[in-house]
């Protein structure tokens, strides 16, 4: 999995299932991504109220499928709700090492010591480790942290990961699919289940 420079622009991001499966869908009946932003901008695919916004989506959509290869369409398309929600959000933390390293280093981390909860103190540690080890967090005002806290906890809210409390959330380890978690080890990606799983 390659790994990025840490960005903060994931405060403008949500977790777009819907319009990441639509994707993938079109991706999978044949269709280019260069024909599926001609439909996004031409044809709304993604019901989006502005070009400004629809583009956002088709660009951020996009790069999370291009962090996987074609052979996980059909794998993802064979799988439930819930597991294609645990797909969409691995693909997520492919595209955003500073998500993904929030994931392994906060949520596996609990669930190895067989804790089912995390706290808003937990991420306000990640992020203060963050900004030690990177110029660029360095940079980001108390603001743009808080925002990127509180996007990552939706995002894994929405992807069934955590629950929706205040201040103290519980995490809910996801049972992978096997055909998901076979893919993962046939493409060099076990450390996705070990994020997710809190395996070793």
């Amino acid at each position: 999995m390659l790994r990025k420079e840490y960005s903060a622009s994931a405060v403008k991001f949500s977790f777009w299932f819907m319009e990441f499966k639509k994707e993938v869908e079109l991706l999978n009946e044949g269709k280019t991504f260069e024909e599926i932003k001609v439909l996004s901008s031409e044809e709304n695919i993604f019901g989006t109220k502005t070009p400004a916004r629809a583009k956002q989506i088709y660009n951020t959509v996009t790069a999370r499928i291009k962090s996987f290869d074609e052979s996980f369409y059909p794998v993802f398309l064979s799988c439930d709700l819930s597991a294609q929600k645990i797909f969409t959000l691995m693909a997520a933390l492919a595209h955003d090492t500073l998500f993904f390293d929030l994931v392994y280093d906060v949520i596996r981390d609990k669930l190895i010591i067989g804790s089912n909860e995390f706290t808003d103190s937990d991420i306000a540690v990640f992020f203060r480790n963050a900004r030690t080890q990177s110029e660029a967090a360095a940079s980001w005002t108390e603001e743009t942290v808080h925002r990127l806290g509180a996007a990552y906890k939706t995002m894994m809210y929405e992807a069934g990961l955590i629950d929706n409390g205040k201040g103290k959330r519980k995490i809910f380890r996801p049972i992978l699919d096997i055909r998901m978690e076979n893919w993962l080890r046939g493409h060099d990606m076990e450390i996705m289940i070990q994020a997710l799983t809190g395996g070793r």
